[in-house]
């Protein structure tokens, strides 16, 4: 099994190539899915959020108002911190159970791990490999605004609480620009997966030597 990081920067198109690796026969685990799981009401991580930071982040249905929580923490480092270390270790517990389930049914699958942070939590070495989806930090910028409707404030705080995307760049192991039309970008994710077909082949020819 070829274990993948995958990542971005906010509004790069991270989710799109993942989607399309899925499609060539890729094994997908979403860490902001695995999050959104672990604050459903009533699970011990959305118990603790609301003690943390009190009873009116929650919507009607009493789950978490994601928008107000963002507002809180992209404001604040302390508070971001708070939040993630209630959050991160159910996720990355959930992960490693994911990862042995795919193992266990099928022992050459290629997993990509969906992680927005993956970089700026320092995660690189628990990963064979990591790919990152890159595009210029004003066209990410733009992209942002329009598709969360906040204004250009509010966008430039949550970029600033992620690493510079030409300093993952050089953590990266390969990078695909997304600067482009959809079908140029499924061309560079289809060169990329022959390439990942490949590093599985050899570490599983090194694991059985």
């Amino acid at each position: 099994m070829l274990n993948v990081g995958l990542t971005g920067g906010i509004a790069c198109g991270k989710s799109t190539v993942a989607e399309m690796f899925v499609r060539l026969g890729g094994s997908l685990i979403d860490f902001d899915k695995l999050a959104h799981e672990a604050q459903a009401p009533g699970k011990p991580a959305w118990q603790e959020i609301v003690q943390c930071f009190g009873s009116e982040i929650l919507l009607p249905d009493q789950t978490i108002d994601r928008g107000k929580m963002a507002d809180i923490v992209f404001r604040s480092p302390e508070q971001l911190r708070k939040l993630n270390a209630i959050v991160h270790p159910r996720v990355f517990e959930e992960w490693r159970s994911r990862l042995e389930k795919i193992r266990a049914q099928a022992p050459h699958a290629i997993v990509f791990s969906d992680v927005p942070l993956l970089f700026e939590s320092g995660m690189q070495d628990l990963f064979d490999l990591t790919i990152l989806v890159v595009i210029e930090p004003e066209q990410q910028m733009e992209r942002l605004m329009a598709r969360n409707a906040v204004c250009r404030e509010d966008a430039e705080l949550r970029l600033a609480n992620q690493m510079p995307i030409y300093d993952k760049i050089q953590l990266a192991t390969l990078v695909i620009d997304n600067q482009c039309a959809v079908e140029d970008t499924e061309r560079k994710v289809a060169a990329v997966w022959e390439d990942l077909l490949v590093r599985e082949k050899a570490k599983a020819l090194k694991t059985e030597a």
